[in-house]
């Protein structure tokens, strides 16, 4: 055997990834990456519906002031456009995902994020709706953050737009993708109109059953701060004010706002005559009737409301039954006797009252400003179920 057949052959080296390659593997990262936010995105406004019909309105408000009265129309339809926008997310998330008639998805996302990126931008400019609600209540996302997310989809379709040859291949074509698309259509709407119809499957509100209200109420720390100093053109940062009067002050800035912010800011209850109810309200057991506006109110279940408030002032666990309305005195007055509504009433911020309970009416129990249970009013408790909660 010759030197040069018994040598050992010289390793191959391995071809690097052609650009074609990585290109492909970029494509299907960005049309994941869409198509599962989509769906993220419409499962967590259809979690809540009010919630995002609420959003909605707020924009109706500002575009009615804006460019006409036109827009308070779509105030009277607000719930119903939530569920089908929300909808709308998953089934084209779905349909992205499945690569199902993949350019006509591809053009009807185009037009839903163009949308939505002229509403957080009009929001970040302007200042009008501080918070777009793109992710309901579970992810808070200021103006200008939801803008950039939104431009982020943007760019995820645009690589996804230009490179299509790389998505050739469809998950569910014919008959098959008709019947999958009807059953995401189905579940997503229903979702949502489960969720309408009693509260939110998960509550990521202040007012959360076993939160405690008072609590909330404090900050969790107390507020620190930096303060910037100069002295003869040295500039110094100090964690507390300096003694030294030679120091000049500048500036100062906070550690821990967010820390120091109390997370329930406008939590203020008061009687007719204006005294405040708030420290009582949040004493012993007390079942809260949630009356947010009485034109709007369900009132064909106060048969039901009206005997659970009589039978829990009579419990054991002395619970005491009151009433919380925005609406006004004398408007309200005249609406319980219509009712019969018995029992003490106080009001609150239209705001907060949304915030704590998705229902009108709705119920709260609350055990020392602890959140006890919440009810909306086609799950009207029995007594024992309340006395069992606290």
């Amino acid at each position: 055997m010759t030197a040069a057949n018994s040598a050992p052959s010289a390793s191959v080296p391995l071809s690097a990834p052609s650009s074609s390659h990585i290109r492909r593997n970029l494509v299907r990262v960005c049309w994941f990456l869409l198509g599962a936010l989509f769906i993220f995105s419409g499962l967590v406004k259809l979690n809540d519906p009010v919630g995002t019909a609420l959003k909605l309105e707020e924009y109706f408000d500002v575009f009615a002031e804006e460019f006409g009265s036109f827009f308070l129309y779509f105030k009277n339809i607000s719930r119903t456009m939530s569920i089908a926008l929300s909808s709308m997310e998953v089934i084209l998330g779905v349909a992205l995902l499945l690569r199902w008639y993949l350019r006509q998805t591809l053009w009807i996302l185009l037009a839903l994020l163009v949308f939505f990126g002229f509403l957080t931008f009009y929001s970040a400019a302007f200042n009008k709706v501080t918070d777009c609600g793109c992710f309901g209540d579970f992810i808070k996302l200021t103006p200008w953050t939801s803008f950039a997310k939104d431009m982020f989809l943007l760019g995820l379709w645009l690589v996804i737009f230009m490179n299509q040859r790389f998505l050739r291949r469809s998950f569910a074509r014919g008959t098959f993708g008709i019947m999958i698309m009807t059953i995401t259509a189905a579940v997503a709407i229903g979702i949502g109109m489960r969720a309408l119809g009693h509260l939110p499957y998960f509550d990521f509100l202040p007012y959360k059953v076993g939160n405690n209200i008072g609590q909330l109420m404090k900050p969790k720390e107390q507020a620190k701060f930096r303060y910037t100093m100069t002295r003869n053109g040295e500039t110094k940062e100090f964690d507390a004010y300096p003694t030294d009067t030679t120091w000049k002050y500048q500036a100062m800035t906070a550690i821990n706002a967010e820390a120091s912010r109390p997370v329930i800011t406008d939590f203020d209850i008061t009687d007719v005559n204006g005294d405040a109810y708030t420290q009582e309200l949040l004493t012993g057991n007390k079942l809260v009737l949630i009356i947010q506006n009485t034109n709007k109110t369900d009132r064909d279940r106060f048969l039901e409301i009206n005997k659970l408030m009589e039978a829990a002032s009579k419990s054991r666990k002395k619970i005491t039954a009151v009433t919380l309305t925005s609406t006004s005195p004398a408007k309200f007055d005249s609406f319980r006797h219509d009712v019969n509504l018995a029992g003490p009433y106080y009001f609150a911020d239209a705001t907060v009252l949304k915030s704590m309970i998705r229902s009108n009416p709705g119920l709260m129990l609350l055990k020392n400003g602890v959140v006890k249970g919440k009810y909306h009013y086609h799950d009207i408790p029995e007594l024992f179920e309340l006395e069992k909660a606290l």
